[in-house]
C-alpha cells in the first residue's frame, strides 16, 4: 500500500471536461475528417469554461490490418489534438474504439472467417499493443496530452469475445506497458470500463483491476444502470448522487488511498432524466462529487447530440449532448458551465468522512453495491440523512493503517 498523499502534494485542482462527439456525422466524421468543423466544435465547447475533452478514433479505420497503422488516421488525430491546443482545451485519448454510444467497431481481421477474440488471441493482444505504441510515440510530444486511455467501456466486448479474469489482468496489464512505452513523463494511462465492472455478478472485468490498474481510477456512473432513475426517480437522491457514490466505491477497491478517481462519464439521457430535469442533475450530479476527496475530475457525456438524421441509435443516445444538433447550447450546458465557473471561484474543500460502511461482498454477490442492492440502499439511506460515509472493504476494517490513511474513525456493518 501506498503512504498517503503529503499535505503539501494535494490532489491537483479539479478538471472539467467533455467528451467530444463530432456534430455533423457523429463518429462516422473520421471517414472525412474536415478540420474546420473540428474546429468550430471545439471552439463551443472551450466557450462553456471546460478545459479538457476526451476524443475517440475509430479502430477500423487506425488499423485495417492485424499489422499496419494507417498513418493517415494518427495524423488526423494528431491535428484534432492540435486543434483542441488552438481552443485553450487539454486531450485524453482513447486508443481502441471499440465500444461506442451502442455500435462495435472491429476491424474485419477480428471478424467472420478471421475471428479472433481481443482478449485473449495473443496476435490480436500484440496487434493492439502496437496501435497504443503507434499513437503514444505520435503524440507524446504534444503539450496538451493529457493521456493515453486503452479504448472506450472495453468491457462492452466480452459478449462476442469471452474472457475470465485472469486472461483481463493479463490484456489490461500488456496494454497499459505498451501505451507508457511512447509516453512522457505525467502523462497518464488508464483504461475505462462501464458499471458491470463495479455491480455485474462475476462480470470478468473487476472493481479490482479498474481501481488498481493504470495511473486513475476511471469511473462511468451511469443513471440507467440497473435502472437507478427508474428505480428511485430522476430527480431522487439515489440519482443526484450516484456519481459520489461511485467515486467513493471505486476508492473502497483501490490499495492506494490517495489514488486519484475520475467521474469521466455521466449525464443526462432521456428519458431517465428528463429535459426540464437535466440543469439540476448536472449541477447536482458536479457538486455532490466535488465533495470527494481525491476527484480528479468531471468529463460530461457528451459535446454534441446524436444529429436523427443517422439511424438505429437507441432514443437516450440523440439527447446526451450539451449541444444540439444544430450547435445551440441547451440548458443543460448553461447549467454546467455555471457550476464549474461557481466552483473554480470558489473552490470545494472536501471535507474527511470519518464513518465507512462496510462492504461485504464476493464477485458473485457484487450486484449488492449496485443500485436496488441492499449496501447500495443503505449507503443511501445514511446519505439521506445527512451523513457522508465512505466505503471500505470487509478485509480491511481491522487494518488500522489503512484505515487511517483514508481518514476513517468508525466503520458501521451492514445491517
Amino acid at each position: 500500500m501506498a503512504p498517503p498523499r503529503p499535505e503539501e502534494d494535494p490532489i491537483p485542482t479539479l478538471r472539467f471536461g467533455v467528451n467530444y462527439t463530432p456534430r455533423r456525422g457523429w463518429f462516422h466524421s473520421w471517414h472525412d475528417f474536415d478540420a474546420d468543423h473540428a474546429r468550430e466544435d471545439l471552439a463551443q465547447i472551450a466557450g462553456l469554461g471546460l478545459d479538457h475533452i476526451r476524443v475517440f478514433h475509430l479502430w477500423p479505420l487506425l488499423q485495417p490490418n492485424r499489422t499496419f497503422v494507417r498513418p493517415a488516421a494518427v495524423a488526423q488525430l494528431a491535428h484534432l489534438v492540435d486543434l483542441a491546443a488552438e481552443a485553450g482545451l487539454d486531450v485524453m485519448v482513447d486508443g481502441i474504439q471499440g465500444h461506442l454510444s451502442s455500435f462495435d467497431f472491429y476491424p474485419e481481421w477480428t471478424r467472420s472467417w478471421h475471428h479472433r477474440n481481443v482478449f485473449t488471441d495473443p496476435e490480436a493482444i500484440e496487434a493492439q499493443a502496437q496501435l497504443l505504441r503507434t499513437l503514444a510515440q505520435a503524440l507524446a510530444d504534444r503539450p496538451n496530452l493529457i493521456g493515453l486511455q486503452l479504448g472506450n467501456e472495453l468491457n462492452n466486448l466480452v459478449e462476442h469475445n469471452p474472457v475470465k479474469v485472469a486472461e483481463v489482468d493479463h490484456y489490461l496489464d500488456t496494454l497499459l506497458a505498451a501505451a507508457r512505452e511512447g509516453l512522457r513523463a505525467g502523462q497518464l494511462a488508464t483504461h475505462s470500463a462501464y458499471d458491470a465492472a463495479w455491480y455485474g455478478d462475476d462480470h470478468p472485468f473487476t472493481p479490482e483491476a479498474s481501481a488498481r490498474k493504470g495511473d486513475v481510477t476511471t469511473v462511468h456512473p451511469w443513471v440507467f444502470s440497473a435502472n437507478c432513475a427508474g428505480r428511485y426517480g430522476p430527480a431522487s437522491p439515489e440519482v443526484l448522487h450516484l456519481a459520489e457514490y461511485g467515486t467513493e466505491l471505486a476508492k473502497a477497491y483501490a490499495d492506494d488511498p490517495a489514488r486519484p478517481v475520475w467521474v469521466q462519464e455521466t449525464g443526462a439521457p432521456e428519458p431517465h432524466i428528463p429535459a426540464a430535469d437535466a440543469p439540476r442533475f448536472a449541477r447536482a450530479t458536479v457538486l455532490n462529487a466535488a465533495e470527494c476527496e481525491g476527484l480528479w475530475g468531471v468529463t460530461w457525456w457528451c459535446s454534441h447530440d446524436v444529429d436523427r438524421s443517422l439511424a438505429d441509435y437507441p432514443e437516450l443516445e440523440y439527447t446526451l449532448g450539451l449541444f444540439d444538433a444544430t450547435g445551440r447550447p441547451k440548458p443543460i450546458a448553461e447549467a454546467f458551465a455555471e457550476t464549474i465557473a461557481e466552483l473554480r471561484a470558489k473552490p470545494v474543500t472536501p471535507q474527511p468522512r470519518p464513518t465507512a460502511l462496510v462492504l461485504d461482498c464476493t464477485p458473485a454477490t457484487r450486484s449488492v453495491s449496485g443500485p436496488g442492492g441492499a449496501y447500495f440502499e443503505e449507503w443511501m439511506r445514511l446519505r439521506k440523512q445527512g451523513e457522508r460515509p465512505a466505503v471500505v472493504l470487509a478485509q480491511r476494517v481491522d487494518d488500522a493503517g489503512y484505515l487511517a490513511a483514508r481518514g476513517i474513525e468508525t466503520t458501521v456493518q451492514l445491517p
